[in-house]
């Protein structure tokens, strides 16, 4: 007793009760975690009602339908026969087609399934409570199915907070996107003014210098049309020569000869009703002839009496003597006989003759050869002769004036057009959506593609969709940007319309479903219905966590 009483120490005893008390909480905690939910104090309810449902199913009151249709004694709820129009009499039954079944799943997510599956023999309800009257024999598997849930659950968020980390990131550029496009815009209007001042001086100057070389050039634009007037006589004249050679050559040989024009009595000069080969040699100075040498030689000759057969050439007219006083004067006119007569109409004709040849002499010198279509090669190098002008030195400084006045003016007004261009590609880009706090603005400019074993599929956000076959061929085009359709998220879907139409059918849409990733990626493509083609696009945009509900208050 003395060596208890001796050991006593106020210390060792206030220790094995601290260590009794570790012991105990271990115990409990142990406890805790092996005490299954099924054990918990549960809400009273009938089976197949949600907790939150219970208070309207009290066993001690008659029970009411939800729809406040009827009031029915409470031993009518679960019966197996349907009372209620909504069905709310029979949760936990299949009685009634358009009822449902609240599976609890403790420990993992709650359920509602149609009523129609309970007792199917099929385990819905991963706690079996679905089952209750078969011989399915459902486990229990909520706990393992919520751990990977949960697990899955806690992956999603940490992908998520990654994620938004990138989505603020995004932002941030977007916003900087935005800004830099507006600065941009203020510039470029400034610089339009600028620019438009300068294309309106370029003007006047080019038009200044253009007066001066359009004067300059006047003279020798009067003499190429000079040029063209006698190339167009020219070749007038040489088709004209051409025609009759061809009319003469009888045989069709390629060659005029003397009895070719005794048959003509065009060239019978002497007016005696035919054409002596003498006659005809006057033409001729060789026994034939080709196109060549006819056109230099024999058509200068022949062509006046063609003209005077056509009306076209008449000779001088001599005055004739006076029939009422032939007799003072008639020694000047002696009636000689015919031969003297026709000598001198003969005589007189190969004056004519010699005459009208001499007019057409210079025509035909130019021509050399022989082709139908010789007037629109002379017309060709007339137009060549009007390049090759070669100018004086005072027109040749003109024209290199105008042509750099011209040039500078164009420079001028390419600079507006592109000034324009760029200030409606930036008014365009500032008039679009791309999110609420422009976390969606780095895509644009960007394209992605998915790969499947037919085709492969470019969507280029804000602009359109296309399908590009692997086996070659043309593209096809499935829309273009449209509007964003997501819900409740308006910024979760993307929509491209009016693509190019199906055969016999409309034209092909597009619908992008976004989802939270770490990198901007096309992720699957497929065409659930006709012509209409749906796809998933993995992006840190839409990667939103529950502490960043508003992004404004945070940048």
């Amino acid at each position: 007793m003395s060596t208890m009483a001796g050991s006593w120490r106020p210390a060792n005893f206030t220790g094995n009760i601290m260590q009794c008390l570790f012991f105990q909480c271990l115990v409990l905690v142990f406890l805790v975690q092996l005490y299954p939910a099924s054990c918990a104090p549960e809400i009273v309810r009938p089976r197949g009602v949600a907790i939150s449902k219970a208070p309207l199913y009290d066993p001690e009151r008659d029970f009411k339908c939800l729809d406040g249709s009827r009031t029915l004694p409470f031993y009518m709820v679960n019966d197996d026969y349907c009372d209620c129009p909504d069905a709310s009499d029979e949760p936990g039954t299949a009685a009634c087609p358009a009822g449902s079944f609240h599976c609890t799943n403790a420990g993992h997510s709650p359920l509602n399934i149609p009523a129609s599956r309970v007792n199917d023999g099929i385990c819905d309800c991963c706690d079996g409570t679905d089952e209750y009257a078969t011989s399915a024999g459902c486990e229990n598997t909520c706990l393992e199915q919520g751990r990977s849930a949960r697990m899955a659950a806690l992956r999603q968020a940490e992908l998520t907070k990654q994620g938004n980390e990138l989505r603020l990131q995004l932002i941030r550029q977007g916003k900087q996107l935005k800004t830099d496009k507006k600065a941009r815009l203020e510039q470029l209007q400034k610089d339009r003014e600028e620019a438009a001042k300068i294309k309106q001086e370029k003007e006047a100057l080019r038009n200044a210098a253009e007066e001066l070389e359009k004067a300059a050039l006047e003279k020798y634009r009067q003499a190429a049309e000079e040029e063209r007037a006698k190339q167009s006589s020219a070749n007038q004249e040489e088709q004209e020569a051409f025609e009759h050679f061809q009319r003469f050559d009888s045989d069709h040989d390629g060659f005029i000869r003397i009895s070719d024009l005794q048959s003509r009595q065009t060239f019978d000069k002497d007016k005696n009703g035919e054409v002596s080969e003498e006659e005809a040699k006057y033409f001729m100075e060789e026994d034939e002839l080709d196109w060549s040498t006819f056109y230099s030689q024999a058509w200068p000759r022949m062509k006046p009496y063609i003209m005077m057969e056509k009306g076209l050439f008449a000779p001088p007219t001599t005055p004739s003597p006076s029939i009422e006083a032939p007799g003072d004067n008639a020694e000047e006119f002696p009636a000689d006989n015919g031969e003297d007569e026709e000598e001198e109409d003969a005589n007189a004709d190969g004056k004519w003759a010699a005459d009208a040849a001499a007019e057409t002499d210079d025509a035909a010198a130019d021509g050399d050869e022989a082709s139908a279509d010789a007037g629109s090669e002379n017309d060709e190098a007339a137009a060549d002769v009007v390049e090759e002008t070669h100018y004086d030195e005072s027109t040749q400084n003109l024209i290199e004036e105008a042509r750099k006045a011209r040039t500078e003016y164009e420079d001028a007004d390419k600079s507006v057009r592109d000034v324009d261009r760029e200030i409606r590609d930036i008014e365009d880009a500032l008039g679009k959506d791309f999110g609420q706090a422009e976390e969606f603005a780095t895509l644009q400019g960007q394209c992605f593609e998915y790969t499947d074993r037919e085709y492969t599929y470019k969507m280029c956000p804000f602009d359109q969709v296309t399908q590009i076959p692997k086996n070659g061929g043309s593209d096809t085009r499935l829309g273009t940007w449209g509007r964003w359709t997501g819900t409740p998220n308006k910024y979760s879907t993307m929509f491209f319309e009016h693509g190019q139409g199906c055969w016999n059918g409309p034209q092909r849409t597009a619908t992008v479903k976004l989802v939270c990733g770490l990198e901007n990626k096309l992720t699957a493509a497929s065409e659930p219905n006709r012509c209409e083609y749906l796809f998933e696009f993995s992006s840190p945009a839409m990667c939103v966590s529950e502490t960043d509900s508003n992004p404004h208050d945070e940048l």
